[in-house]
């Protein structure tokens, strides 16, 4: 009787991952693809040069000579206006992109003059809704409530009715 080959099956549930742990490997990728060996001085820019600069001016690629991650050519997209500012603070955008990576990454920029989107700026957090006051007289009448887990239910229930009288939208 002969032997038949065992069909291939794959492994049930032992290759899943999380997302979160594949986006660095696929945009590290995505991101040395174009020049970049950090994702950071992409995400970091407005830390980088300045909010000033980072409004008119955003980096394309660092281009590094064959085999070498030294002494490389940052590409800059400049806002057609500000390119006379941006040409005049190349050494200062030099040397804080190279106190970024901590050595001697850059040694040139090249300006390309084209259309800058500008930095978003980061939403000021809102508090949650445990730290929000209660109004004064609903805090009183709940402070003779001897269970805690009922006057902090109740607390939290004064909280978000005071945040609705606040806000007229709602």
């Amino acid at each position: 009787m002969p032997v038949r080959p065992r069909r291939y099956e794959r492994q049930r549930g032992s290759g899943v991952r999380p997302i979160a742990e594949l986006m660095p490997e696929i945009g590290r990728t995505a991101f040395r693809k174009f020049g970049f060996i950090q994702s950071s001085v992409v995400t970091r820019w407005p830390e980088i040069v300045g909010a000033r600069h980072a409004r008119v001016c955003a980096p394309e690629s660092i281009r590094f000579p064959p085999g070498e991650k030294t002494d490389g050519i940052l590409q800059l997209v400049v806002v057609p206006a500000h390119a006379p500012l941006i040409s005049h603070v190349i050494p200062e955008i030099i040397e804080r992109v190279n106190r970024f990576f901590g050595y001697k990454a850059v040694a040139k920029v090249k300006l390309r003059q084209g259309a800058v989107k500008p930095p978003q700026p980061k939403e000021a957090p809102t508090a949650p809704p445990s730290l929000r006051p209660i109004p004064i007289e609903l805090g009183e009448s709940l402070r003779d409530i001897g269970d805690p887990e009922l006057r902090a239910v109740l607390e939290s229930l004064a909280r978000n009715l005071s945040a609705k009288e606040e806000d007229p939208s709602t």
